[in-house]
């Protein structure tokens, strides 16, 4: 029987990556956020996930502003990384978890998500620098994945409230999946920044602490905002939070938080990291 063995909600910055390739781990600018790593190695080496469902946002790799789902899931057996632009090294493939994606998708169709199904699949930055984060130096990497987009770029972007729903909905698919995989979430982006215009710069710590109090207790209360509450409340790509509600509304109702760290500024973003458990089953949790 398949298992949820938790979820990790972390920042994808692309100036991570590169500090990753670079070797700058243990520089003082850098060293704050790396720490807030090592009890993630140290759970995922005592959890041992084979598959992790990953709620992101592409980047233009796959989907642009002329074409924007509002929800993407992979299908694929296989997602390959690629140059964006940002000078990023290009990572070695994940392989897919893909007769899961298949279930999560019949179960998303069933439950009235109107998503659009990807078999083939090019992965970014949201995907690979929080695998490098999770599993440094892994050669092969030693999960497979379900990745699923959320749209954060172009208007009109979903509700919290349906980014939630969402989750949720994932995990009820997680709970009636039959496999004996352990299974790791992960939400990745944010937290408040905004790349360009006027408010260039923008970090709002005060909800971002609200946001890292609230998400593992009570979700609602982060999703109750619109987008565009948001979007004023952390900054434009701030609005990347979404990703964090679907991931946590797919833990299912239990959770325990084992560690957080919160660190201003990577570049120019509030980067955060938490770790969270569930022992239950998922057919238990169901």
């Amino acid at each position: 029987m398949a298992k949820i063995v938790g979820g990790i909600l972390t920042s994808h910055v692309p100036a991570i990556g590169g500090a990753i390739a670079r070797g700058q781990q243990n520089d003082p600018y850098w060293k704050p956020f790396f720490d807030g790593f090592k009890p993630v190695h140290k759970w995922l080496a005592a959890q041992q996930p084979d598959v992790a469902v990953m709620f992101y946002n592409d980047h233009g790799l796959n989907f642009f502003l002329d074409k924007m789902p509002t929800f993407a899931v992979g299908a694929a057996d296989l997602y390959r990384n690629a140059d964006e632009g940002w000078g990023l090294p290009v990572m070695q493939a994940v392989g897919g978890a893909q007769a899961l994606s298949w279930h999560i998708i019949e179960h998303l169709v069933g439950a009235e998500f109107d998503i659009t199904t990807c078999q083939s699949m090019l992965v970014d930055h949201a995907v690979m620098v929080p695998i490098q984060l999770c599993w440094p130096g892994a050669q092969p990497w030693p999960v497979k994945i379900v990745p699923i987009v959320i749209n954060t770029v172009q208007h009109p972007l979903p509700s919290p409230a349906r980014c939630l729903a969402l989750g949720r909905a994932v995990g009820e698919a997680l709970a009636s999946w039959q496999g004996a995989e352990r299974i790791v979430v992960l939400g990745t982006g944010g937290l408040s920044h905004q790349l360009d215009g006027e408010r260039a710069g923008f970090i709002n710590a005060d909800y971002d602490r609200f946001c890292l109090d609230q998400i593992g207790p009570n979700p609602d209360a982060i999703a109750k905002d619109s987008a565009l509450d948001i979007v004023e409340l952390a900054g434009t790509q701030g609005v990347e939070v979404i990703n964090w509600i679907a991931a946590r509304g797919a833990m299912g109702a239990d959770v325990r938080e084992l560690s957080r760290n919160y660190h201003i500024p990577i570049s120019n973003t509030a980067a955060a990291t938490m770790l969270f458990e569930t022992g239950s089953s998922l057919r238990a949790a169901a």
